[in-house]
């Protein structure tokens, strides 16, 4: 689109918010359920976008991408009714007689920027929770995944029109554009880099946004771990989608005691899920480009490889990897990984592993491992992070009664379910005052009885 047409869009979706035609809640679940029935009628056309874009299996795409999305638009469904009611709040004695509640209103036109790593998943569950809560939305899916981008604008279109939903295509310069744009609210998943791009354009018109960015996200094993099962679900989180997982466990801190078992354990669960030769693997998956490609495959020491560390140029497959003896120096530690390479660290002590966390920048996600319930606690209440599981791995992103969302540096905001809808709402604060009795106290001249009887209330 040119910057004209792009307006041109925003403009009509401005106009079609103030007609009130996206408030009705009849109206909202009406598009919902017609964006279900599509989803549903195209689940292998999505599938075979997904392969082109990211070399994803039929299974891989329903279970991370297409089956979360039908899940929380059935969600959305389920309890829009309900999350639309305004919400009556106990009233102060000083406020008799009156009620209070706050009454949930839609933002207006909002922008939503998605990255190309999950990028069916990713684009429509925040589109239908922003659909949801009543606002009128602009899809801009990432140039990288151009197969699942081109589709995502073929169905929306074919759901909505227009000037209540509109995908816009390409690449950076768009981007740009668009930030140019005022919206009424942004919504932005993807790199650090580029959500301060994001954050600062919408500083210059005080516009609310939700940032979902990432980190390094440690995945911390102690001594009492059941480690057969930790390796199991390592192995599954990290090299789901070729690495390329936000979530995804960045590195291991692992106890010194267990850390050749670990290695064992991880090596034989890659052999287990991937087979001998993961390379030829058609339910592997591949880096999105070239340059990612390359970015990764730099980042493998072949002196610290102990399995994997293959790659095949014409795929762009990297093999999965696991590299132990790392330090904190090695260029593997000084980035986030974003792909299918797993350095192992070692620690004594509990203590120095949050101290290491809390010391740089808050990651998205944590993982531990554990039997010790006191050593559990003392990790989830003293380490800082977005969010994550005890004895398992990415998970926690795909239920609809938690917030998925960032803190500090990984991110800003959070949606899922409720939290999704809430999101996208603006609650006004309403205190509804009856008007058969007008307590006195609060007028001029002031008097010393209605003093007392304001110092009574109001302690």
């Amino acid at each position: 689109m040119t910057k004209e047409e792009i307006l041109d869009v925003v403009e009509s979706q401005k106009k079609y918010f103030a007609s009130g035609k996206t408030l009705p809640v009849a109206w909202r679940k009406a598009y919902l359920k017609k964006l279900k029935r599509v989803l549903n009628d195209n689940r292998q056309k999505i599938a075979d976008a997904l392969r082109a874009d990211l070399g994803k299996s039929a299974s891989e795409s329903y279970m991370c991408e297409t089956g979360l999305t039908l899940s929380e638009l059935t969600y959305q469904i389920r309890h829009i009714g309900k999350f639309t009611k305004k919400q009556r709040v106990p009233t102060p004695v000083a406020q008799w007689i009156s009620r209070s509640y706050r009454y949930p209103s839609p933002y207006g036109t909002v922008l939503i920027m998605s990255p190309w790593n999950y990028p069916v998943l990713l684009s429509l569950e925040p589109l239908l929770e922003a659909v949801a809560a009543g606002n009128t939305v602009v899809l801009k899916p990432s140039a990288y995944s151009p197969a699942t981008s081109a589709l995502l604008a073929e169905l929306l279109a074919s759901v909505f029109p227009p000037e209540y939903v509109a995908t816009v295509q390409g690449g950076r310069e768009e981007n740009a554009e668009l930030l140019d744009i005022p919206f009424d609210y942004i919504f932005f998943t993807g790199s650090k880099s580029v959500g301060r791009i994001v954050y600062e354009k919408a500083a210059t018109r005080l516009t609310p946004v939700t940032l979902e960015l990432g980190g390094k996200s440690p995945c911390i094993v102690d001594e009492t771990a059941k480690i057969t099962l930790a390796a199991k679900r390592i192995v599954f989180g990290k090299y789901l989608n070729c690495g390329q997982t936000c979530v995804a466990p960045d590195y291991i801190l692992c106890h010194e005691s267990v850390k050749e078992k670990l290695v064992s354990e991880i090596t034989k669960q890659i052999t287990a899920q991937f087979g001998e030769h993961p390379l030829t693997n058609e339910a592997y998956g591949k880096m999105v480009s070239r340059k990612h490609f390359d970015r990764v495959r730099a980042l493998i020491d072949p002196e610290k490889v102990v399995w994997g560390g293959e790659s095949d140029e014409e795929t762009l497959k990297i093999a999965p990897t696991v590299m132990d003896g790392v330090t904190y120096d090695d260029a593997v530690m000084g980035e986030e990984i974003f792909g299918p390479v797993l350095p192992i660290l070692t620690y004594r002590d509990l203590d120095e592993v949050i101290r290491t966390v809390n010391g740089g920048e808050s990651p998205l996600a944590l993982y531990f491992f554990s039997s010790d319930k006191r050593n559990i606690e003392k990790v989830l209440a003293e380490a800082r992070f977005g969010g994550g599981c005890v004895n398992d791995v990415v998970i926690h992103l795909a239920t609809s009664n938690l917030p998925f969302g960032g803190f500090g540096a990984s991110g800003i905001g959070g949606y899922h379910g409720k939290f999704g809808f809430d999101t996208f709402t603006h609650y006004k604060a309403i205190v509804d005052k009856k008007t058969i009795i007008d307590l006195p106290m609060r007028y001029q001249p002031y008097r010393k009885f209605y003093d007392k009887l304001v110092r009574f209330f109001l302690k």
